[in-house]
């Protein structure tokens, strides 16, 4: 009891500021934030990269704090290089690579990573494939052997094709009874129309059913090839030692350089060219979902991190970002709301998401446009701007707390061949954003007088609420 009323008294004292004999002025949150450190991200003498003769990229991340090891191979290439036609055939691909390779099949391959506690992932984004494999150190033959067989030697026998693909369908079967991945299929195509971004990255039903383990065999061929990857090793390892193994089951001798895969074509510059509405009609639903897109920029983008700020203070923030004040906390209209740039090698898209009663879709979809037009005309001020930092610094912290995270971002820099630097130099690029460069990109990236958006809800109550501000279209599930 005397310990629980201590504890009171010196929340009390806290709240009221009372703690100003002993050095405080205002409560602690209340105080700003330490200046974050300048120091490199990897400790001196840990790093270590390589380019083998074939092409490969070797970077190898010493960490002796835990027993454990993390081992992978990227490719820069996607499911962007595929044409839409066969949309769904880089992730088809990628899963068929973790059902047989080498001299096991499927539930070997499962029965060799569990007997030693590993884990095995192999999949497929729109720029890059890959394959990792993570276990204890003691077992780095081992773990090599499994991602080598994976890599260069998956089998794609016909059996797993079939029953692959036919787990798929049923997958995208079921999806269409979810409104938020039904609303995500309506506003890529809405923007994005035959381009390869106009369809789902693991394809639809009709360009599921076509894929086979031939035509996987074939991709695969295609694009993992050494001078177009990367392979990292982080954890409790010796850098020279890696890269013997790396020489011996990734060199010259076992993979032959090749002809790196064409990206894909360049999304349109500018998506859509004039506003259009569309509504996937789902009478059920008491909640419409809606989104509002455009065109936004790409991972190399050199105003990236300008973009990113900006973007914080208008909706990537959570409940300090404006959207989040105006929407919910004003006006009482959602539960959560949030606007984000998809980063790609060609520019992804730019969205605002939100959901709300059917009854209020206008009055948000109207404050949502407002807040657009507002950070266009009034852009972050400084002090929102330094919230902005502060929390984009806090994140990238946050992110980099284990080597597996650290050698994640350093292979994707790797990928995207942006500077090797870009961690060290992340924290200083982000304080030396201006209110002038926020502005600027305000200015340059909201287009709502353009914006598509999507409704998913009952088309008969959201039609009259929207067909005055652009032509629609209702669409089934």
């Amino acid at each position: 009891m005397r310990l629980s009323a201590v504890v009171a008294a010196c929340f009390t004292l806290a709240c009221s500021g009372g703690f100003a004999g002993l050095g405080a002025t205002r409560p602690a949150w209340e105080v700003d934030p330490p200046p974050a450190l300048e120091s490199p991200v990897v400790r001196p003498g840990a790093l270590t990269r390589a380019e083998l003769p074939n092409g490969l990229h070797v970077i190898i991340l010493e960490d002796h704090r835990l027993p454990r090891i993390v081992l992978s191979l990227d490719v820069r290439r996607g499911a962007a290089s595929v044409d839409p036609a066969e949309a769904g055939l880089a992730s088809f691909t990628s899963e068929l690579m973790k059902r047989g390779a080498g001299d096991r099949d499927a539930l070997e391959l499962a029965k060799a990573t569990d007997e030693i506690g590993a884990v095995l992932s192999v999949g497929a984004g729109w720029d890059e494939m890959g394959a990792a494999v993570s276990g204890l150190a003691r077992d780095t033959a081992v773990l090599f052997e499994i991602l080598g067989d994976v890599v260069l030697r998956p089998t794609f026998a016909a059996a797993e094709a079939n029953r692959a693909r036919a787990q798929r369908l049923a997958a995208l079967e079921r999806a269409r009874d979810n409104a938020a991945t039904v609303e995500g299929w309506n506003v890529v195509r809405a923007l994005y129309g035959g381009h390869r971004y106009g369809l789902p990255r693991n394809g639809t039903a009709e360009t599921v059913a076509r894929l086979g383990a031939d035509r996987a065999r074939e991709f695969h061929h295609s694009m993992f090839i050494p001078n177009a990857a990367v392979f990292s090793a982080a954890g409790d390892v010796d850098a020279d030692e890696i890269l013997a193994r790396v020489k011996r089951m990734f060199g010259s001798d076992h993979w032959q350089a090749g002809e790196v895969p064409s990206p894909g074509p360049p999304a349109p510059q500018v998506a859509p060219e004039s506003r259009r509405i569309v509504i996937v009609d789902r009478p059920d639903l008491a909640q419409a979902r809606i989104t509002l897109a455009h065109e936004g920029i790409s991972r190399t983008n050199p105003d990236r991190i300008a973009a990113a700020l900006m973007n914080g203070v208008l909706g990537g923030s959570g409940f300090s970002s404006r959207l989040m004040s105006v929407v919910r906390s004003d006006a009482g209209l959602t539960y959560t709301i949030g606007s984000g740039f998809s980063l790609r090698r060609s520019p992804g898209p730019f969205a605002v998401s939100t959901f709300t009663r059917v009854a209020e879709v206008r009055n948000v979809i109207d404050l949502v446009i407002g807040e657009l037009e507002r950070g266009r005309d009034e852009p972050p001020t400084e002090a929102e701007l330094a919230e902005a930092r502060t929390l984009s610094v806090g994140r990238f912290s946050m992110g980099l707390e284990t080597s597996d995270a650290v050698m994640s971002s350093l292979v994707n820099l790797d990928l995207y061949r942006l500077p090797e630097d870009s961690l060290d130099t992340y924290r200083g690029r982000v304080r030396a954003v201006t209110t002038a460069d926020t502005a600027k990109m305000a200015k340059q990236l909201l287009h709502p007088e353009r914006a598509v958006i999507v409704l998913v809800g009952p088309a008969s109550e959201l039609l009259p609420q929207v067909e005055d501000l652009g032509p629609v279209e209702v669409v089934q599930p």
